[in-house]
């Protein structure tokens, strides 16, 4: 079984984010959409992710094919982004939102859960696979700006339907991976498993102390001098150095395991958030940004690997529990918190972010406990 199979699947579906995430918003401003109402269409969208994903997931375990549900998912999802091209009003917008997060909310949680068990079925590294995603996301970043200069900015749209297609495409090339038992116990049967109770705060905590970064942080480079061009080049810097790290994570994954893994982000991200609160000195953004490798990657990294262990019946469950409650439910409050702890401390809030992962770090040890 050839892994190039599962890393067309997040090449293709991380053009989705990488030219959604920057012009969407714009995409809705053209439209006609106020601020308050392009946040609530964003807001209402990523709420019914939080939601929609567990439940799908739980009937993805039920039914014991996730390859036909994901196939399914890309395929609608791909027929209900083109409405964003329409125009609708803000009231269609709002409900084409629900029915885009609905349709596509279980696309990213089903893959990471079908590559990490064809990983541990067929011996391929993950992290080598999932590696492909996060440069397709710097590539689609860049074509996304180029493609709205040249053709306006309805035409990320247009990009982001074709790449749902093509991630419909490589989903229908995966192989059928063996059915398991395990389906039985309920949305909430992971919970049963300690190390999945145990690694959901460390996501939760060291994941969502992202927030400020991603919401304020080109802003606040930018206040203190930067150019638009250095800015773009530290976030493509976190970028790359996060796809460094998963193509050769496999000797750090197996020396340290999840827990050491954890740890390893959340020491990282007390430096590197202690790093931001302090300066805006252009080397020690850079070495702030090297460091997204392991704040994000490494976290990342053991997410999977905790999930790995267990039962493949309860892969989907895991995986879509694990990306609302680990890490959509928490980074989505502390994105709302940001705005108003950066109009109050401005740089210096990026130590509540530093408090965060500190206090992750001596909840890696229950993790270690729950693995052995």
């Amino acid at each position: 079984m050839a892994p190039w199979r599962f890393a067309l699947v997040f090449a293709t579906q991380f053009i989705v984010p990488g030219v959604l995430m920057p012009f969407l918003p714009v995409v809705l401003a053209g439209h006609g959409l106020s601020a308050t109402e392009i946040a609530t269409v964003l807001a209402g969208a990523s709420a019914v992710r939080l939601v929609a994903a567990p439940a799908v997931g739980r009937g993805t375990d039920g039914w014991g094919d996730a390859r036909g549900v994901l196939l399914l998912a890309a395929t609608g999802a791909t027929c209900t982004v083109t409405g964003y091209a329409l125009g609708q009003g803000f009231a269609g917008l709002l409900l084409l939102a629900l029915l885009h997060a609905l349709v596509g909310a279980p696309i990213m949680p089903l893959s990471d859960a079908l590559a990490v068990s064809a990983s541990r079925q067929f011996g391929f590294d993950y992290g080598r696979v999932r590696s492909a995603g996060s440069a397709s996301f710097i590539l689609a970043a860049i074509g996304a700006g180029l493609a709205v200069q040249a053709f306006g900015a309805v035409s990320v749209i247009w990009l982001a339907a074709a790449a749902y297609a093509g991630t419909a495409l490589a989903v229908a090339r995966l192989p059928r991976l063996a059915a398991s038992g395990g389906g039985g116990g309920g949305l909430a049967a992971p919970f049963a498993f300690p190390a999945f109770r145990r690694v959901l705060p460390l996501s939760a905590l060291i994941q969502g102390s992202h927030a400020l970064v991603y919401g304020f942080g080109t802003l606040h480079w930018q206040a203190a001098g930067h150019s638009p061009a250095v800015v773009g080049l530290l976030w493509a810097e976190g970028v790359v150095a996060e796809v460094v790290l998963f193509l050769c994570s496999r000797p750090l994954v197996e020396r340290l395991g999840p827990a050491g893994l954890a740890a390893l982000a959340a020491g990282a991200g007390v430096l590197r958030w202690g790093l931001l609160a302090e300066t805006t000195w252009l080397p020690a953004l850079a070495l702030a940004q090297l460091l997204h490798a392991l704040t994000f990657g490494a976290m990342h990294l053991a997410a999977m690997r905790v999930l790995g262990t267990l039962p493949p019946g309860q892969a989907a469950r895991a995986q879509t529990l694990h990306a609302s409650l680990g890490t959509g439910l928490a980074s989505g409050l502390l994105t709302f918190l940001a705005g108003p702890l950066y109009a109050a401390w401005g740089g210096a809030g990026f130590w509540v972010m530093a408090g965060l992962c500190a206090m992750a770090l001596p909840l890696t040890l229950r993790l270690r406990t729950a693995m052995r």
